[in-house]
């Protein structure tokens, strides 16, 4: 095991990083910006070492100010939690040439399966469901037509590298294929440096339905069954569940079977998501593979007792999985709120700024992950999830009641937060029936006015 790991994130999750760490008695280094100077976890750290301003390209993303940390903390790895450097292979490498683990997925790996064109050829081999589309990247406008002809409109043009809806496009007809083509390219060039897009079916009606796998360093792969993040806004999640409600249990079974399958084709080590989207006669379609941990692990946390952060650790220090598929059974339902600083009353302005009053649910069957205390100041200039609510219970009818009633209990002020849609989510009756799909949550915000 790892004597010393630098964290290379902040918040909510290098908290979540620091806490294992302890667990299994390794040092946690935290790395902060001029932003985070004050965050309250950076005390619970063994050490913190700042590494630029505020803004992330001079600190969270910069390589070779966590890098300097690192040696200078002596470590032997580093987590990078999400987001930030998390699917960069390039990092990855350097820090396998400093001779620092990466815990995650080789630089190879990653790069594998971090592209969705080269993801779609290694699934393929997997027998891993698939959607049909181009076969790779594409920028012939012509070509672009003849498959979409084949494969039928509506269609997507999606971004190869990155994601979260940037270099993407649904065409409905031949004529904004054409249009959307170039277009497409351009943004993802600019977003993510890559402007290779491809064409896929788009699927009106798709529940957003991803796997949680783990992968070793030994061969090993298992699955910790599924997750449902079809609540969304701009592909952006906002609730999540485990299992997911109404999916027949075979049919999930064959479908993770095939994600873990993936992983160990690609020689995968950490953590990965698997993501599909699921029509209305529960047919599955991979979109991607997150190679990274996910915000919404802590569901699959409380369903299946594996913890996946201690996990991750573990095995880049080289040990086995230590679980058999057929161990890894679901209990009862959990569900995960995202609590993001934010308005839903004024279209989700951000909500920056000191807070006040923290006080946090509890009681049985409720968790909360945050790095939030009272006086915490919540900057500007990162992300807006400031923590997620959590429960489990037996039924999901159950544990939508508990939710109901943790948010009700949480109190954060004076900041606004996502809270107050999410408690109306939870008595939403479409959203108790279970089943919505990835648009419904726009089409209710847009239908609220």
């Amino acid at each position: 095991m790892f004597k010393r790991v630098l964290i290379a994130n902040r918040g909510e999750i290098a908290l979540r990083i620091l806490r294992a760490c302890h667990e299994l008695d390794v040092e946690a280094v935290c790395v902060y910006s001029e932003a985070d100077r004050e965050a309250p976890y950076l005390r619970l750290a063994d050490r913190a070492i700042c590494i630029g301003p505020a803004r992330a390209k001079d600190s969270y993303l910069n390589i070779p100010r966590l890098i300097s940390a690192a040696e200078v903390a002596d470590v032997d790895a580093i987590h990078p939690g999400y987001g930030f450097l998390a699917e960069r292979a390039d990092f990855a490498a350097i820090c396998r040439d400093c001779k620092i683990e990466f815990i995650g997925p080789s630089p190879e790996a990653m790069a594998k399966l971090g592209d969705k064109v080269e993801c779609k050829r290694t699934a393929k081999l997997a027998k891993v469901p698939i959607f049909p589309g181009s076969e790779g990247a594409i920028d012939d406008e012509d070509e672009a037509a003849k498959i979409a002809e084949e494969i039928g409109y509506p269609v997507i043009i999606k971004a190869a590298a990155g994601g979260g809806g940037r270099g993407m496009r649904v065409c409905r007809n031949e004529p904004a294929l054409r249009t959307n083509l170039r277009a497409a390219g351009q943004e993802a060039l600019a977003a993510f440096g890559n402007g290779a897009v491809f064409i896929e079916k788009f699927l009106e009606h798709a529940r957003h339905v991803e796997v949680q796998v783990l992968g070793d360093k030994h061969g090993h792969a298992v699955h910790l069954w599924e997750r449902d993040c079809s609540l969304q806004r701009r592909h952006q999640k906002v609730v999540e569940e485990a299992p997911g409600p109404g999916i027949e249990r075979k049919k999930i079974g064959s479908v993770a079977e095939g994600a873990a399958r993936l992983i160990k084709t690609a020689e995968y080590a950490g953590a990965a998501t698997v993501e599909f989207l699921m029509d209305d006669k529960q047919n599955f379609y991979m979109l991607e593979v997150n190679t990274r941990v996910q915000v919404e692990h802590p569901v699959t946390e409380m369903i299946t007792g594996v913890d996946i952060v201690k996990k991750s650790i573990q095995i880049a220090a080289g040990e086995e999985i230590g679980l058999r598929q057929k161990d890894i059974q679901v209990r009862g339902h959990s569900i995960e709120c995202r609590i993001n600083a934010e308005d839903p009353a004024k279209n989700f302005m951000p909500s920056a700024g000191k807070v006040e009053t923290y006080e946090p649910a509890g009681g049985p069957g409720v968790r909360v992950d945050s790095h939030v205390v009272p006086g915490y100041r919540v900057p500007p200039n990162y992300d807006s999830m400031v923590g997620k609510l959590i429960v489990h219970a037996d039924t999901r009818e159950e544990a939508l009641v508990r939710m109901a009633r943790a948010l009700r209990e949480f109190r954060v002020g004076p900041i606004k937060t996502t809270m107050p849609l999410q408690l109306d989510l939870m008595l939403n009756s479409d959203f108790r029936k279970g089943g919505v799909d990835i648009h419904y949550l726009e089409r209710l915000l847009k239908a609220q006015g």
